[in-house]
């Protein structure tokens, strides 16, 4: 069960991201190509073993959403998501999906999805983890029409951890996600993302105007949300 929270002040920076200023977190440092082990503070019972290479792009590296989501999974919708259609979007080398398939109580296959430079790596993340039976990957295009696999799929849980990174790519990525809500009117889609400037707010305001977004509560809010991390999930309107 959620802990009770109290609702955040309109105007409070750290819980508003639209009250944090332009600039307000850089980006993390490139890291070197390597394999590292993730035990999520203990909510797995053994780590997610998952390879990092920004050979083919920067989804290649761990981003800090994808931990605060990962994490918000296995510890409040282990359970809840047993009979769930699962699918990641911009899931890079498959942190958030890949966690959710080794530490959630998950009965159908799970698909992360990628643009095809990290297709390989996807693969590669898979195999360490043993979890060729129950993960897939998959290239899925923002704004481009839903692969026929995810159509037939429908899934009704969707993943999408620091997908808010690229202005140019911000309507794809909203015509996506509402695809995703048509094909599944009574899916939920898991959206965190950290504010890095000021163009992931207007991300954020036609988002509310399409779909029914609503804050998450975590017990980690209070920390996550002090370095411009926020959840949300997302609805159809």
């Amino acid at each position: 069960m959620l802990p009770p929270q109290q609702p955040p002040s309109p105007d409070s920076p750290e819980l508003s991201p639209l009250a944090i200023g332009e600039d307000f977190a850089p980006l993390p440092a490139y890291k070197a190509a390597g394999t590292t082990e993730i035990g999520f503070e203990g909510l797995l019972a053994e780590p997610l073993r998952l390879h990092e290479d920004l050979a083919s792009g920067c989804g290649g590296q761990t981003w800090p959403a994808g931990m605060v989501l990962a994490k918000h999974m296995l510890r409040y919708r282990r359970d809840g998501v047993r009979e769930a259609r699962i699918l990641e979007l911009g899931a890079g080398g498959g942190l958030v999906g890949l966690a959710v398939a080794k530490g959630c109580a998950v009965e159908n296959p799970l698909y992360i999805t990628d643009q095809v430079e990290m297709h390989s790596l996807m693969e590669h993340n898979i195999g360490l983890n043993g979890l060729e039976g129950k993960v897939k990957a998959a290239i899925l295009n923002w704004g481009e029409p839903l692969p026929h696999d995810i159509v037939e799929f429908k899934p009704d849980v969707i993943l999408a951890a620091d997908c808010v990174y690229f202005e140019p790519a911000f309507p794809l990525l909203l015509a996506t996600l509402s695809d995703l809500l048509k094909l599944c009117p009574s899916a939920t889609i898991y959206f965190c993302f950290k504010k890095r400037r000021r163009a992931d707010m207007q991300f954020l305001k036609k988002a509310q105007k399409m779909f029914k977004v609503t804050e998450v509560q975590d017990e980690d809010r209070p920390i996550f949300s002090r370095e411009g991390l926020f959840l949300f999930t997302f609805q159809a309107a």
